[in-house]
């Protein structure tokens, strides 16, 4: 486990299309670092959140609450909403893809599914608001196991641009939120930044 933490995934490879970042993010293990070593879950289900996007927290541009969305690729935008917090990577000025879902590992007491519970599961909060997921205490590594078919559907828990398709689930896992993803056709896993 240490060695995988040591691997995280670099800035790069969030300074992609967003929809594509939310997509590739799918498999990969989400690390954090806690007092005596580290909890982990496998990202199972995202969302993407892109330019001229009304449910984007950005698209009317910086704020106090949204501005780590303007930082580099690669930061971790934290929130609160409905009294818990909910996590994102950054993937260019003013874009992020919503980490919604995973399947647990080892360190967590509880259950992380949903962006709320996945937060509160891993002990994310506003303290890693704005750090690094390539060296702060929240990382991302590995690669997507082979062979990853991913659903795509409308987002959930928004009022505005509703109808569209990026919300991306890995199909059939049991650990994707409720309701799930009603698929408009398969999303294409990206391999141009796995991971071993």
């Amino acid at each position: 486990m240490r060695a995988a933490f040591a691997r995280p995934l670099p800035g790069r490879f969030y300074d992609r299309p967003t929809t594509e970042v939310a997509v590739d993010l799918l498999g990969r293990m989400l690390i954090r670092r806690v007092p005596g070593g580290f909890s982990f879950a496998r990202i199972v289900e995202t969302e993407a959140y892109t330019s001229g996007d009304r449910a984007n927290h950005a698209d009317r541009g910086p704020t106090l609450r949204n501005r780590m969305m303007f930082g580099p690729p690669g930061t971790l935008y934290v929130y609160r909403i409905h009294q818990v917090h909910c996590m994102n990577a950054v993937t260019g000025h003013g874009t992020a893809v919503l980490l919604r879902s995973a399947e647990p590992g080892i360190g967590l007491a509880s259950d992380p599914r949903g962006p709320g519970r996945l937060c509160r599961a891993l002990g994310v909060g506003p303290a890693e608001n704005g750090t690094s997921l390539a060296d702060g205490p929240v990382r991302i590594t590995g690669a997507p196991p082979p062979g990853l078919v991913v659903d795509r559907g409308p987002r959930v828990g928004i009022s505005r641009d509703v109808e569209r398709p990026f919300r991306f689930a890995i199909r059939g896992d049991p650990w994707v939120s409720s309701p799930r993803p009603r698929s408009r056709g398969r999303a294409r896993a990206q391999r141009s930044f796995a991971q071993s």
